[in-house]
């Protein structure tokens, strides 16, 4: 007979179970591109903690995935975290979703994970799709290496000095732009790097998805012409 799971006997079964904390990868953009881990995760959880509910009551119309949804985002992530870990600590388990790709990643999630650890919650991650790879991928660039950096600085001046900074980056940097200042950071990045190999990924996985690479020049021509619409990873290639 194998072994029974601690508390299945005597006074520890009169115990409540701690829930399980799931951080769940969600689809980018096609919603099809999603785990059957990760369906079957969220229909089983008691509550779905979500960075935009109207974002992911999507997703969840999409697969009949019924646990409610509560609102968990950057500006109430201190308060909904606490209220969240006191579901967790009196048996229910729960899973965290942000918009699209994997919490954490340039989106909330960092604090809620801290307090579950602090509270003795276990935390589990169900991964899924992310822009990164996706866009490293498409790149063509070589992935050994590469050094991701989230939103780069809006202002001109701060934007010069982090580009000085990957000035001796050897690896592939990746970040994500908004599409209104892809022009404005191509710009940047040839008057402060020169003339380096650049990949735009736009739209990934969604209908009108494209992936563009050449010089920063030549995407300042192209994207100065016919300005971008949607989500946009950028990657350049410093070259010290």
């Amino acid at each position: 007979m194998g072994r029974k799971a601690p508390g299945t006997n005597g006074p520890e079964s009169t115990r409540c179970k701690i829930g399980v904390l799931y951080l769940v990868g969600t689809p980018i953009g096609n919603l099809a591109d999603i785990t059957f881990r990760a369906v079957e995760t969220l229909k089983s959880v008691a509550v779905i903690a979500a960075e935009d509910t109207r974002q992911s009551r999507k997703l969840c119309q999409r697969y009949e995935i019924s646990a409610p949804l509560v609102p968990l985002h950057e500006h109430n992530e201190a308060s909904q975290s606490a209220r969240l870990i006191e579901r967790l600590l009196n048996g229910e388990s729960a899973a965290y979703v942000t918009d699209a790709g994997m919490p954490v990643i340039s989106d909330p999630g960092a604090r809620l994970v801290r307090a579950a650890r602090e509270a003795g919650v276990p935390v589990a991650v169900v991964p899924g799709p992310s822009a990164v790879p996706a866009a490293l991928a498409l790149s063509g660039f070589r992935g050994e290496r590469f050094r991701f950096e989230g939103f780069p600085p809006k202002k001109s001046a701060a934007m010069v000095r982090w580009l000085e900074g990957l000035r001796e980056e050897g690896a592939p940097v990746i970040c994500f732009e908004s599409p209104y200042r892809l022009v404005k950071t191509l710009t940047l990045i040839r008057e402060t790097l020169g003339e380096i190999p650049v990949f735009v990924a736009r739209e990934l996985t969604k209908l009108h998805e494209e992936g563009v690479a050449g010089s920063t020049g030549e995407l300042i021509r192209r994207y100065t012409e016919r300005p971008p619409k949607g989500e946009v990873t950028l990657l350049f290639q410093p070259q010290p």
